[in-house]
């Protein structure tokens, strides 16, 4: 089984590389790229769980429609993706709620930081996504964590894939960086171990980002955006469809576990 997700926000990363950018040029090129990811899921005839900031679902509300009315999962980003509360584990799940009229049961942290298992049980989530189980210089050490969902403190906690060797990440920046039969191998086995693939990407890595002037980006955050992203996209999904696995939302995925 195959559980995309999309990370779906205001694009602040240039801020991290000491770039500007305008609040208008993060939402329109968030919405660009989330369009071309609906058009290559509608193509495939995949669904995957799209987690989002109430920003971005309050700026882009003809793409929240498109995700509902498509039979895709919403979850919630939280409010902001720059900043956090607590209280913006309830307050997003009710935003979303009213601006999409879907339930919304999961949850996933920005930059996959740490969360309050107690806080998202008291705000009604089921499940979150914000593990990634590896060691990312800078970011995290999560080696001692599960690499297959499991069960914490009432909540189902469903980490990233990784290699089943080395815990390798299979998010984003591996897809951008190894060789399509590579990535494609090294998920085949995380999928015979695990039973199924959890990766994550976001809608601005569908538009291109080779200018450092703009945006600040080293190559290895850079490489294969834009058209080439597109391309990658569209030939590991066929390749994924092509041998027989299946697409699922987390929601859909985990709903046998919650019985």
């Amino acid at each position: 089984m195959i559980l995309l997700s999309f990370d779906i926000e205001e694009f602040d990363m240039p801020f991290e590389y000491g770039k500007t950018i305008s609040f208008e040029d993060q939402i329109s090129i968030s919405i660009e790229g989330t369009t071309i990811i609906l058009d290559l899921l509608k193509k495939h005839n995949a669904k995957a769980t799209f987690f989002s900031t109430v920003t971005f679902a309050k700026n882009a509300p003809y793409i929240i429609k498109r995700i509902a009315n498509e039979g895709h999962e919403l979850a919630s980003h939280t409010v902001n993706h720059s900043s956090f509360k607590e209280d913006d584990y309830l307050e997003s799940l009710v935003q979303l709620e009213e601006l999409s009229g879907l339930p919304i049961k999961g949850f996933r942290m920005p930059r996959m930081q740490p969360v309050n298992d107690i806080k998202l049980k008291e705000a009604g989530y089921f499940y979150d996504s914000s593990i990634n189980p590896t060691y990312l210089p800078g970011r995290y050490n999560n080696l001692n964590e599960p690499r297959k969902y499991h069960l914490k403190n009432g909540i189902i906690k469903l980490p990233a894939s990784v290699s089943t060797y080395f815990r390798f990440p299979l998010f984003w920046l591996s897809f951008h960086n190894l060789p399509i039969w590579l990535y494609y191998s090294l998920s085949k086995k995380a999928i015979k171990s695990e039973g199924y693939l959890n990766v994550y990407f976001h809608p601005w890595e569908f538009y291109d980002l080779n200018d450092k002037e703009r945006f600040g980006f080293p190559n290895y955050v850079s490489k294969n955006t834009g058209k080439e992203m597109m391309l990658r996209m569209d030939k590991i999904l066929k390749k994924f469809s092509d041998n027989g696995y299946k697409f699922s939302t987390i929601i859909d995925f985990i709903k046998p576990i919650l019985k």
